[in-house]
Formats: C-alpha cells, structure tokens, sequence
C-alpha cells in the first residue's frame, strides 16, 4: 500500500509535466496570435507574399495545438486559444477578401465556426482602415467599397439571430462594428462632398477666367 507521501510525490511531479507543457502551450498560442497580428499589418501594407508565409507559420503552431488537445485538453482549450483562432481567422478572410474577393470559408481554414464569426467581425476594424487610406488618397470609389464590405459583413452577422445565443462575445463585437461603420460612412460622405465642392470650385474658377478673355477682347 502507497503511503500519502508517495502518492504526493507522484501528483507534484505530474503536476510540474502539466505545468511545463502548459507553459510551451501559451507560449505557442502567443506566437500564433503575434503572426496572425503582424500578417494583418502586411497585408495593410501591401505586402502579400509576406502575409502569406506568416500565416503558414501561424497554421502550423495551430496544427501542433489541435493534436495536443488530444492529450492536454483542459490547457489548450483555454481563453488563449479561442484569442488565437480568432485572430487566425481575422486574417485569412482579410487576406482572401484583398487577394481573391471572397470570404475564406470556416471549412478551409480549419476552425470552429464560433471564432470563425468572432474574427470576421473584426475584419470590420480592418476595413474601416482601408477606406481611411483611400480617403487620404483622394480614392472616394475605393473608400466606398470598403463601407461596402463593411455593411456587408455586418448585416450578414445581424441576421443570425440564433448566433448571439450560441456565439459569447458577437453582441459586443457587432455594436462596436455599427458604431465603426456609422463614423466610416460619415468620413467618406463628408469627403465626398468635399470633392464635389472643390470641383465646383475649380469649374467655376475656370469659368471666371474664360469669361474675363472674352471681356478683354470685348474691348480690344
């Protein structure tokens, strides 16, 4: 019969396996969720092929998770890693959208559809400055289709009704997403009408000056 002693002894150096595969765990999950972060600022930079390769690095880690939840299911399953899948996502419907013009599928990228939903309504956020960027361009065609999107998404996410039940989380991400879209659209219309002004302006002006060649040789 094992004394107490013995059987502590054998719990404390179970404990302190879990604690160090814990620890490689988080740390991973970390990592996956800082290139999922920095492929984002890429892709907003225009630099694809980078974005690219970052994101295969993040699906790899992702990949080395999903087994170890097979033995370690209490840590991996943890609040990290839904932060991690989310940010994954974020990225990849990002990407996709950008390079191709369509919405990557939960399917494809291999994650559960309850972060799938959570990172697409992120994606939001990214367009939000997108239509920024265009704006300061002077591109209003561009800005406009950024609100576009925008709307898009988050009218498809309104009408999941069931989804705020079963989705922790998406009421909150949705009424910062309509606060986004109402300020964008406000920000594009305001320099749309900007433009038009200043056309205005400049068509008059020319106006002005043929009007005062022709007064001038009126009296030649």
């Amino acid at each position: 019969m094992a004394s107490l002693k013995t059987i502590l002894r054998k719990i404390r150096k179970e404990l302190k396996v879990k604690e160090k595969v814990r620890d490689e765990i988080q740390a991973d999950m970390r990592k996956a969720t800082s290139l999922s972060k920095q492929a984002i600022l890429l892709i907003h930079q225009k630099r694809l092929k980078e974005a690219r390769k970052i994101l295969e690095k993040a699906k790899e880690i992702i990949s080395r998770l999903r087994e170890l939840a097979e033995t370690h299911p209490d840590i991996v399953y943890s609040g990290l890693y839904n932060v991690c899948l989310e940010e994954y996502a974020e990225a990849n419907i990002f990407l996709a959208l950008i390079e191709e013009g369509r919405f990557a599928t939960p399917e494809e990228l291999n994650i559960p559809s309850v972060d799938y939903v959570l990172g697409l309504a992120d994606v939001i956020g990214e367009y939000r400055r997108l239509a920024l960027d265009a704006l300061r361009e002077g591109n209003i065609k561009r800005s406009e289709e950024c609100l576009r999107i925008m709307d898009e998404i988050y009218t498809g996410l309104m009408a999941m009704n069931e989804a705020y039940m079963l989705v922790p989380g998406l009421r909150r991400k949705c009424d910062v997403a309509r606060k986004v879209i109402e300020t964008t659209r406000g920000d594009v219309t305001h320099e749309a009408r900007r433009q038009s002004l200043e056309k205005y302006m400049k068509r008059l002006e020319k106006l002005e000056r043929r009007f005062e060649k022709l007064e001038k040789r009126k009296y030649r």
